[in-house]
């Protein structure tokens, strides 16, 4: 068993399998001659960076590629739970770009996207600055639907009540919150209904508070409201941990999905109970796909997610368009996680490079999660999975027996967690 877990916190540095196309003398394709190889990506994050790095890897540096990214570093949402606990700094989730630049021939741009023209196959910056391309892709992550939460925008904005679902200066905010309680202090988080980012994050959040509350403020309680019926993630291991190491300190409320907010008075506003209240709100609403994604028609589905042809990844709305992560709508089981976009980016990658040369496309793309949630700050759990496109279906299905979740709660995966971190982040990155 050991060693199949080693497997998995290293299946990052792997990725996607058998992607990488063969391109025989592609650099001097008529395509590449006619100016037919210019990429834009719009976003940095963990599809955005693996895919500008994979293209120039795998066209052999033939296809330009400019990101268009408005942050000065990669910051890991994954891993950050542990830096809003005290267990870890900003600057240990932080990696800079600087490898994606001068290592891969990047062309980078720290600017913001105003809009998309598809039938022009132009993008138009808030610098002012127009980009042509061949091929565009997208990975805006998600926008916090606000509408549904009352009086969440202007609390949040105010900084009074936070949702740290990007992570960034909203993580450290967070945590001054935290350390700012008083021993024997509520600290209340609530769990959009499915899907939303990271299934087991809230989750994961609230043990390591209760595992910073253990250690520094004994007397204090987490409480989770959850607008679904059941942890959306983990269920079993993370109650485990909650009965085990944390009895009394954190009590979990399903069916409990939050309508408003009072900032004056710290409290919460549910649909079904009365309004409860708390030292520290963590308020986290529903979600979408990003606001450029939703502002080029994109998201087609329910109005939130983005429509894709999985074997490409390719908008279902705009051809040459390709978007990855946690905007589009997913497949069966497959989650909203750092380790996936990274695996749609290479997807897309692979099929960009085939696409632009004139190659086909892989008809068979495999990609893998895995996903470690930190139950302790020496203890960790996972869940991994193997998903392969199906023709007939036109999706993803799981690959049969390909699955685990952990035993039980284990320093060794905490490890094994950290692994997986140091292998995707170098994977992405360098």
């Amino acid at each position: 068993m050991p060693s199949r877990r080693n497997f998995l916190a290293g299946a990052a540095s792997v990725g996607a399998i058998g992607l990488a196309p063969v391109l025989s003398g592609c650099a001097s394709t008529t395509r590449s001659a006619a100016g037919k190889g210019k990429v834009v990506i719009v976003g940095a994050g963990y599809g955005g960076s693996t895919a500008a790095k994979y293209i120039r890897e795998w066209s052999g540096n033939t296809i330009e590629v400019t990101v268009v990214e408005p942050g000065d570093a990669f910051i890991s949402c994954p891993i950050s739970n542990l830096v809003i606990a005290g267990a870890k700094s900003m600057q240990d989730i932080t990696t800079s770009y600087d490898a994606l630049r001068t290592r891969h021939g990047v062309k980078w741009i720290k600017s913001m996207v105003e809009s998309i023209d598809p039938a022009a196959h132009t993008v138009k910056l808030a610098n002012g600055e127009t980009l042509k391309y061949d091929k565009l892709v997208l990975s805006p992550g998600i926008d916090l639907m606000f509408d549904t939460v009352e009086g969440l925008k202007a609390a949040n904005e105010a900084g009074q009540i936070l949702i740290s679902m990007k992570a960034g200066p909203e993580t450290m905010a967070l945590r001054k919150q935290i350390e700012a309680m008083p021993d024997g202090g509520v600290f209340a988080l609530s769990v959009p209904k499915a899907p939303f980012r990271c299934p087991p994050g809230p989750y994961e959040r609230a043990t390591l508070v209760a595992a910073y509350f253990k250690q520094h403020k004994p007397k204090s309680k987490v409480l989770i409201f959850d607008a679904n019926d059941k942890v959306q993630s983990k269920e079993p291991l993370f109650k485990k941990a909650w009965a085990e190491q944390y009895k009394g300190m954190i009590e979990y409320i399903p069916d409990h999905n939050v309508t408003g907010v009072n900032a004056q008075s710290k409290e919460v506003l549910f649909e079904v109970d009365n309004p409860v209240k708390a030292d520290v709100l963590n308020i986290i609403p529903q979600q979408r796909a990003g606001v450029i994604a939703q502002k080029t028609g994109l998201a087609n589905m329910n109005a939130r997610w983005c429509a894709v042809d999985y074997k490409t990844f390719e908008s279902a709305v705009h051809k040459d368009i390709h978007v990855l992560g946690d905007s589009i709508q997913i497949s069966p089981l497959m989650p909203k996680s750092g380790h996936m976009a990274n695996q749609h980016a290479k997807v897309a990658a692979a099929a960009i490079v085939s696409m632009l040369y004139d190659q086909p496309v892989n008809p068979h793309p495999v990609v893998m999660n895995t996903c470690y949630s930190m139950v302790s700050f020496k203890e960790a759990i996972h869940v991994a999975t193997v998903h392969q496109y199906d023709e007939k279906e036109k999706t993803y299905l799981t690959v049969p027996g390909s699955g685990g979740i952990s035993a039980g709660l284990s320093e060794l995966e905490a490890h094994y967690a950290e692994a997986w971190a140091t292998n995707i982040w170098r994977d992405t990155l360098s």
